[in-house]
Order: C-alpha cells, then sequence, then structure tokens
C-alpha cells in the first residue's frame, strides 16, 4: 500500500499558499488563538514563516527544508511553528518585515522571524538554505542556536525583543512638518528621480530591477505641469525597455513581477495582479500623452491576459500565476530553437527566432527568454521584407506559440480574490473602458465591482480576502480606499450615481474605522476591529503598490471635490502634512504622495458631462475628455433621466444641459469655463495650458 501521506493543521485553511504546506513533516499551525496560546502555556518562541503562493524562493525552501523530516523534527521540538501567508495577512507582514529589515538590514521573502510567547521579535532573515552556503548559515545551524539562547540567556532575548518591538513603535510615530505644503517638495524629489534614473536602459537603479509604476506615475504628473521634455524622455525609456525585454510576456501578454538584471530581460517569472493592474494603467496614460501604438497594445494584451488567465468565474480577479512549473522556474515561458522550429517550421522559425533574440545558447539556463530589440519595422528593414509581411507573420507566428505553450503544464495559479488588488485592477479596466470605448472592458468593470461590493462582504462588512465562496478577514485600509477610487473610475464609464453612492459610503466608513482618534491626520492601516498585534500598523510608504494612507488621501480629495465635504478635504491635507518629511527625506518611496501633493498644487481639473452616456453627442465630449492625460481630474457624468443625488455639491446639482443637448462644465480649482456642447470646442479648451 502507498504510505499514507502527512497532514498537518494547514490542511483546513483556504489560503493556496498555506495548502502548499499542508502535508510538510512540519507541525504548522495558522496565526491565530490556538499556537498563540500553546506558545504562552509552553513557553516557547514562536517561529513565524511567512511568504506567498507565487515566490520561488519560498518554493526552494520548503523542498529543502519543510519537506526535510530530520529539520522539521528541530523545528517541532523547539518551536511552535505557524505559517503566515502575506497577501492574507499583511498586517502581520508589515510589522515583522519592519523588524527583520531593523534586525538585519534587508528583507524578503521567504521570511523567518523568531517570536517571544508575547510576540516580540527577537531574531529572524528570509532564506536559510539547508546547510551552510554562500555566506549564509544553514537552517538546522540557525535552529539550534536560537533554541539554545532562548534556553540558556532568556534576559537576553527579551532584551533584544523589548528593544525591537521599541524601535518599531517608535517607527509609527506621527512627524510634524511645519512648513507648508509646496512645489520645493515635488522639485526635489523629481532631482532625486532623476539622479537614481537609470538614462542607459530605463528604470531606477541596477538589477535587480522593478517597475515602480508609481514613480512613473509621478513623472508623468511632472511632465504634464511643466512640459518637461526630460522627464518624458525618462518614461519613454524605461516603458519602451519594459514592453521590448522578457519582463514582458511577448506571447500571452502581461507583466512579470521584477527583472534579476538591469536590462528588463530576464524577469523572475510569478505575475502578480497588482503589477499588471499598474503597469497597464501606466501605459494607458503614456498612451494619453505621446499617442504610442505600442503602448495601446501592452495595455489591450494585459488587460486581455487578465480577463482571460486570471479571472474567477463569479468576477473576482485571482492574486498571481506562479514562477515554476514542472519544479522549474521559468520553465512555461522560456524556449528552444528547436521547440520554436517544431511549432512554426525551420523557414518562419528563423525569422520569430531572429526577432525574439533565439539563440542556441539561450539567455536563461540554456534556454531562451523572449525579447525584442527593435521595432517590427526596423526588424523588417533588416531583413529586407516588407514590414505588413513581417508584422504578419509575427503575429500569426505568436498565436501559434502561445496554443503550443498551454499544452505545457502550467504554473499554479493563486485563485485568492484581494479586494484592493481587483480594486487596482477595477480602475484600470474601467479607465481603459472609457479612453479606448471598450465596452468588453466597461462590462468586466462592473461585473468585478458587483463582486466587491457583494461577495466580499460578510455581514455588511466589507472583507480582504475571498476564497472558495467565502470572505474572510476584516478589510485593510487600502481595501477601501482603492475601492472608492476604483469605484468613482467606474463612474465615469457609467455615469451611474450608485457607484458615487457606494464610494461615499465608503469613505465615511473608512474615516470611522481606520481614524486615530488622538492624532489628527493619522489613518491605521488596521480597523478598530482588527485583532491587535504589540503596535498597530500605518506604513506609510508607497513601494510596488500604493500605502494604505496615501491611497486615502487620494480618495478623500476626490470625495471632497464631489460632495463638497471640507472635512475630508481637511483629513487629506493632515495625512499629506504628517508625510511631509517622507516625501522629502524618501522621494522614491512616496510615488503615490507626490500624485496627490500635485493634486493639491496645482487644483482638481473638475469636469462634468450631462448627457446619455450612449448618445452620441455624449460620446464625443467623453472620447475628447479620456483621450487625453488629466491626471488631476474629477469627472461627473450626470444622465438626463437621473436627478443629481443629495450627495453631490450643490454646485454640481444646479448644473444643467445647455438646450437639452449633451453639455460639458471644465473647472480649474475655483474658476470654471463657460458650458460647452460643441467637441470642437471642449478641445480647444483642453488644449489650453490650465490656469
Amino acid at each position: 500500500m502507498p504510505e499514507k501521506l502527512h497532514t498537518n493543521r494547514l490542511a483546513n485553511e483556504s489560503s493556496p499558499y498555506l495548502l502548499q504546506h499542508a502535508h510538510n513533516p512540519v507541525d504548522w499551525y495558522p496565526w491565530g488563538e490556538e499556537a498563540l496560546e500553546r506558545a504562552r502555556l509552553e513557553d516557547k518562541p514562536i517561529l513565524l514563516s511567512i511568504g506567498y503562493s507565487a515566490c520561488h524562493w519560498c518554493h526552494v525552501m520548503e523542498r529543502e527544508s519543510f519537506e526535510d523530516g530530520s529539520i522539521a523534527d528541530l523545528m517541532n521540538k523547539n518551536f511552535i511553528c505557524i505559517k503566515v501567508d502575506r497577501e492574507e495577512l499583511p498586517d502581520i507582514d508589515r510589522v515583522y518585515m519592519e523588524a527583520v529589515q531593523a534586525m538585519t538590514g534587508g528583507g524578503g521573502w521567504p521570511m523567518t522571524v523568531f517570536l517571544t510567547p508575547e510576540l516580540e521579535p527577537f531574531h529572524g532573515g528570509t532564506y536559510f538554505p539547508p546547510q551552510d552556503r554562500l555566506g549564509l548559515p544553514g537552517f538546522p545551524r540557525v535552529l539550534r542556536t536560537v533554541a539554545e539562547v532562548y534556553r540558556t540567556k532568556r534576559a537576553d532575548v527579551d532584551t533584544a525583543a523589548r528593544q525591537v518591538t521599541a524601535f518599531i513603535k517608535q517607527k509609527s510615530t506621527v512627524g510634524t512638518h511645519v512648513e507648508p505644503l509646496s512645489d520645493k517638495i515635488l522639485d526635489g524629489a523629481y532631482s532625486a528621480a532623476s539622479a537614481s534614473f537609470d538614462h542607459q536602459k530605463g528604470g531606477f537603479g541596477s538589477g535587480p530591477k522593478f517597475p515602480q509604476s508609481l514613480l512613473h506615475e509621478f513623472l508623468l504628473h511632472v511632465h504634464h505641469r511643466g512640459k518637461d521634455e526630460k522627464a518624458l524622455n525618462m518614461i519613454r525609456k524605461s516603458l519602451d525597455n519594459m514592453a521590448a525585454g522578457g519582463i514582458y510576456d511577448h506571447l500571452g501578454g502581461g507583466f512579470h513581477r521584477y527583472s534579476i538584471d538591469d536590462s528588463w530581460l530576464v524577469p523572475h517569472f510569478e505575475k502578480m495582479l497588482y503589477d499588471n493592474a499598474l503597469l497597464s494603467r501606466l501605459y494607458l496614460h503614456a498612451y494619453q500623452v505621446t499617442g504610442s501604438h505600442l503602448y495601446r497594445r501592452v495595455v489591450e494584451e494585459t488587460l486581455d491576459y487578465v480577463l482571460a488567465e486570471m479571472t474567477a468565474p463569479e468576477g473576482g480577479f485571482y492574486s498571481a500565476q506562479d514562477a515554476d512549473s514542472e519544479g522549474t522556474e521559468g520553465r512555461y515561458y522560456v524556449w528552444t530553437p528547436k521547440e520554436i522550429a517544431t511549432v512554426l517550421g525551420q523557414e518562419v522559425g528563423n525569422l520569430v527566432m531572429r526577432y525574439f533574440g533565439v539563440t542556441d545558447g539561450g539567455n536563461f539556463e540554456g534556454r531562451n527568454v523572449l525579447h525584442t530589440t527593435m521595432s517590427v519595422s526596423d526588424f523588417a528593414a533588416s531583413v529586407s521584407f516588407e514590414a505588413s509581411e513581417v508584422e504578419k507573420a509575427i503575429e500569426q507566428s505568436k498565436a501559434l506559440l502561445l496554443a503550443a505553450r498551454k499544452q505545457r503544464p502550467r504554473p499554479n495559479l493563486d485563485t485568492k480574490v484581494l479586494t484592493s488588488w481587483n480594486a487596482l485592477m477595477l480602475q484600470s479596466l474601467a479607465e481603459a473602458a472609457t479612453a479606448f470605448g471598450n465596452a468588453s472592458y466597461a462590462k468586466s468593470a462592473l461585473i468585478n465591482a458587483d463582486f466587491l461590493l457583494h461577495r466580499m462582504r460578510n455581514n455588511g462588512s466589507l472583507m480582504h480576502v475571498w476564497t472558495k465562496g467565502t470572505a474572510k478577514i476584516p478589510a485593510y485600509l487600502d481595501d477601501y480606499a482603492l475601492l472608492i477610487t476604483g469605484l468613482l473610475a467606474l463612474h465615469e464609464a457609467t455615469f451611474e450615481q450608485s457607484w458615487l453612492e457606494e464610494a461615499v459610503s465608503l469613505t465615511d466608513e473608512m474615516v470611522k474605522r481606520f481614524a486615530d482618534r488622538q492624532r489628527p491626520g493619522v489613518l491605521f492601516d488596521t480597523s478598530d476591529d482588527h485583532k491587535a498585534l504589540f503596535v498597530r500598523p500605518r506604513d506609510t510608504s508607497d513601494s510596488v503598490t500604493p500605502s494604505g494612507s496615501s491611497s486615502a488621501a487620494d480618495a478623500l480629495l476626490r470625495m471632497a471635490v464631489i460632495t463638497d465635504e471640507t472635512r475630508y478635504h481637511d483629513l487629506a491635507l493632515a495625512m499629506m502634512s504628517s508625510v511631509a518629511d517622507q516625501m522629502i527625506q524618501y522621494p522614491l518611496a512616496s510615488g503615490n504622495w507626490l500624485c496627490s501633493l500635485d493634486f493639491v498644487l496645482r487644483g482638481p481639473t473638475e469636469i462634468t458631462v450631462i448627457g446619455d452616456p450612449k448618445e452620441d453627442r455624449t460620446k464625443s465630449l467623453m472620447d475628447a475628455i479620456s483621450r487625453r492625460y488629466l491626471p488631476n481630474r474629477v469627472l461627473l457624468g450626470l444622465r438626463p433621466d437621473q436627478p443629481p443625488g443629495d450627495l453631490l455639491s450643490k454646485t454640481i446639482r444646479e448644473r444643467t444641459a445647455v438646450d437639452q443637448r449633451p453639455t460639458a462644465y471644465l473647472c480649474y480649482g475655483h474658476t470654471c469655463q463657460p458650458p460647452v456642447t460643441e467637441v470642437t470646442s471642449l478641445r480647444s479648451i483642453l488644449d489650453r495650458p490650465a490656469p
């Protein structure tokens, strides 16, 4: 008979990441009172292991250590072992990531943290190999040493834990910036961004290189503010090279998480929903500025990839696709010349291989990550063919290669649905629907919004995660804030007031649940009904995703324009003042804050369009607006058959159609233009510099 598979407590969980570890010989607990109570009763240290399902090195550490019986015995004997999905419990991840960074100077996943039974961290790190290797201590040696120190030098452990805890608590204090918010902050941030920008290959810093969508959005604001060509050139350098590099999936669409080099060539192959939401929107905005057909193609291919590969039947978007398949990183995506020739034939295969840089030696472990070094027209000229013929051959070949690739074992799919990441994709789909006049994107956005507002609730309260038909874990600040802005974008695409009503309700609930009662200008990452840690987290740094605080400030600023609620505006300003020093000292970690500061200093571009969104003349007005990059735009659509609700400001409610024709009102700050009904007049106004 086959040997019975070992099962631990994680088998009862719904997180795909936790279920990946359900058959480890480690006596894993999920985060919860059962494990914490046992640690207190037995006075044992906690071994907290944090990762996520698409993480390559998480898989490596599992295979090397967590599936090893002797290492598991060490863990089970000396520690209470807890496994956490960082995407499911981001507050726990953030707090203990700060601890690991404070103790070691670096961080990442997999993350291993050792805690006292009071949950205070005293030692930690990231990946540990099974034996001493490459200057890293082997995991068994780490386990034995930590266990011995805990038993024999408990006072030292407690002192170290208190010091780390005090440091983290001190970091959560709010700064007091006495100078007014001004252009000096934006100018300084732009100088810092320019200094760290890779002007040869795009992006910031050297490899490994992350897309940094939020910083590039800030550069778009800079260009829009003063038509700074240097800023636009930086944006184009990054976007062109990312679209050409292996970080972009040239067959299936969508972006991998980051490149391990400085040329965007070889990626870590996991695909994250948040990256594809933010990058599709960044390329959309760059298309509005430049009219580049490449950028539009990237937007459409990326959104189409998400809709085809990462969409649940119920309408939510899945979190991630794994880096690994067949036990090997990137195997699903890479090619040999023989594999390509088998699919395409030798003659066409040779042409396609030249275009995608495929060689016998390969560029990744003997195989090839597809990438391009020139446009189709330039490539056609280099091989003395007509550009139209080459383009047709490449497009047909891409379809054939994609069909062949789909026959391979696919990477695992993380089927968690997260409110915040879904809200990012909701906004991107809604904006693309408006900019491209794409009814399919609008329909997908509507289905997703309905999913988020109904299936992501439990007893009326918004939840953070949905898996296997169940919504759980109270929503975090970024869940609320990003859903608000996603609903505003959906209102722009549909003119439906119900989305505004939902946004107002969520805004009031957000302020109530997350505000610090003692300190104005502070919203915590966790609500007042989250289970408390030793510190209530408040992470204001914008990283690969916008922080909850900066997202909330953006949402509040926009809602203040719509409703004329000064308390929204005042709270947003107080929040921005509290992080002014962060924007000055760490501008590269403040991309979303800087965009909101530009909104405050420039003032909103407030547009009201009155008309039936399905009527051609209304569509023409909207087309004139949505084809332009207007970063501080707040657009409201009023349908003639729907009286404006009381939630709108009195000024907006009093606006009417001129001569019963579709009409646009445009205001900059407190200065309004005369209402227009002709699209040529609207284009003329929009093309003038804002006052």
